[in-house]
């Protein structure tokens, strides 16, 4: 890399991890490595967190993700609420075409759907961030990557009232999809070509305003449009720009009334928080990570909002890359894990952005006869009584799993043991990462296996008939939760990942052996921590 500045002999701060940009991405990478033990130093060019609404849901597993960051959605009621109802599509006369149930308790052990505020989410995030002594945060400056070599990077920071070189193990690019860490690397990007300007207006209702409460598409060839929750006392409209609209015409305040008459909303009865036209577009970076730099988050990948997965994406990124930088940096592994988080990660993005684009091709279509075509077929699949397909639930590409059953998403279910009569879900208790073993398979675990996850951060646990006799520790699986898992993936035990992914199962004592020992020999040091 080309050196911007003089290398100096000594650095005004040194960090663990160095942060750049601080939208809810890169707070969560720097609460997650915080919590971990490491410092980090987290930067941003705005003086303050951008207080309007932008990502608006998320599912089962971001919430689980906020458990594991000490956020449980339910301690924020004022910036998250679950939604517990259909997600509707309907044409331009009202009529039914599909229906999404997003009902209940999906097997993560959270809702299936959440919908936020997304100045709320930050603003816990800023406080939870705030509460340790190991993050410091700097606000109103630039920052740069002046170089980096084995052993580091060096960071140029540059503020009206605060200049200095920083050295960091590692920097983090999470400064958004126009990125100044991918660019200054030189970085390319994959763009898939797909845009369309969408409209999106915040409202608050006033007393005494009645809207429905449910998630609505609406594939009106007049005018595409979305309505759904914007969080504890938010609702959230989406419309199309049309051909020959202006931008600046469409968000004039009496042109946003006009658009939200139809559904009961004036002045008189509702707060216009913002109407703001954003471009939806998608692709990703076509690489994740140079030397010691990574790109997260909208810096990494963009998709349009069809699937409520954009900022989704950005939190996993947060996890698959933590637990293994916290690894690297308590030199257990080596850095060569890092390279995994690219290669696990860009395969399953991937899906959810065709996925995602795939809904906004039904959606946005404006040709009357286009239109009319799609809800006769829509309408006909509803009649025949066909189960609408779930949301894809890809696997992780290429990397640290193994077996027909790697790479998927675990399960997390209410469970209680010795330590708690009342019922707790699983990672509350013992943490996300564990090797979960049924019954008398458990009594074959090898103490070094044993030890040698837990130094990992992996808990040894069994459930089920005669697991109390293991010598292992034992859970009550209080809703059979755990026993429909291994049930239906026809084993008797599953090492999960600190990211809740499965690394390997096993059926007998022999294979629990061997993959234990897979994992470990994945995971741990082999040449050294460079």
């Amino acid at each position: 890399m080309t050196q911007d500045a003089p290398r100096p002999t000594s650095f005004a701060s040194e960090f663990d991890v160095v942060v750049i940009g601080m939208g809810p991405v890169g707070k969560m990478i720097g609460l997650m490595l915080a919590r971990a033990g490491h410092s980090v130093l987290l930067t941003e060019r705005k003086l303050e967190t951008y207080g309007l609404p932008r990502a608006v849901a998320h599912d089962a597993e971001i919430a689980r993700l906020l458990q594991t960051a000490g956020m449980n959605p339910d301690s924020m009621p004022d910036a998250v609420e679950p939604y517990d109802d259909l997600y509707v599509w309907v044409n331009g006369d009202d009529e039914v075409l599909h229906e999404v149930d997003w009902r209940g308790v999906d097997p993560s052990g959270w809702n299936n759907t959440y919908f936020y505020n997304q100045p709320s989410l930050e603003a816990h995030l800023e406080q939870r961030l705030a509460s340790f002594e190991n993050v410091d945060r700097r606000r109103g400056v630039s920052a740069k990557v002046v170089d980096q070599d084995q052993d580091g990077v060096t960071v140029s920071i540059d503020g009206d009232n605060d200049q200095a070189l920083v050295r960091a193990k590692y920097v983090i690019g999470a400064d958004g999809a126009n990125s100044a860490t991918r660019k200054q690397l030189g970085i390319e990007w994959n763009d898939l070509g797909y845009f369309y300007d969408w409209l999106v207006v915040d409202i608050r209702p006033r007393e005494g305003l009645k809207v429905t409460h449910l998630a609505k598409q609406v594939c009106d060839p007049r005018r595409p449009t979305t309505v759904v929750p914007g969080g504890p006392g938010r609702r959230r409209w989406e419309f199309m720009r049309l051909e020959g609209e202006t931008v600046e015409e469409l968000t004039k305040p009496e042109r946003i009334w006009e658009l939200l008459g139809p559904f009961g909303v004036t002045a008189d009865n509702a707060i216009l928080d913002r109407g703001v036209v954003y471009t939806f577009n998608s692709g990703w970076s076509k690489e994740w990570k140079q030397g010691r730099v990574f790109v997260v988050g909208d810096a990494a990948h963009l998709m349009p909002p069809f699937a409520g997965q954009g900022l989704a994406a950005g939190f996993r990124d947060c996890i698959n890359l933590a637990w293994k930088l916290d690894l690297v940096l308590r030199g257990i592994a080596d850095d060569a894990l890092l390279d995994t988080v690219e290669s696990e990660r860009q395969p399953h993005l991937a899906e959810f952005i065709q996925f995602s684009m795939s809904l906004g091709q039904i959606i946005c279509i404006t040709d009357p006869e286009a239109a009319r075509q799609r809800d006769e077929s829509m309408k006909a699949v509803r009649a025949s009584g066909v189960t609408a397909e779930p949301p894809p639930a890809p696997r992780l590409g290429d990397g640290v799993h193994r077996g027909e059953h790697g790479g998927t998403l675990s399960w997390q279910g209410r469970i209680s043991t010795e330590r708690s009569v009342e019922d707790e879900r699983f990672d509350d208790v013992f943490g996300a990462g564990a090797l979960i073993v049924r019954g008398e398979l458990a009594a074959g675990i090898a103490d070094t296996d044993i030890a040698a996850l837990r130094e990992l951060g992996i808990a040894v646990v069994a459930f089920g008939a005669d697991a109390a006799t293991t010598g292992v520790e034992s859970f009550f699986d209080v809703y059979g939760t755990y026993a429909e898992w291994f049930d239906g993936l026809g084993t008797r035990a599953v090492l999960v990942r600190p990211d809740f992914y499965v690394f390997g199962t096993a059926d007998s004592p022999a294979e629990l052996h061997e993959v234990v020992v897979d994992f470990v020999a994945r995971v741990r040091a082999t040449t050294g921590v460079r």
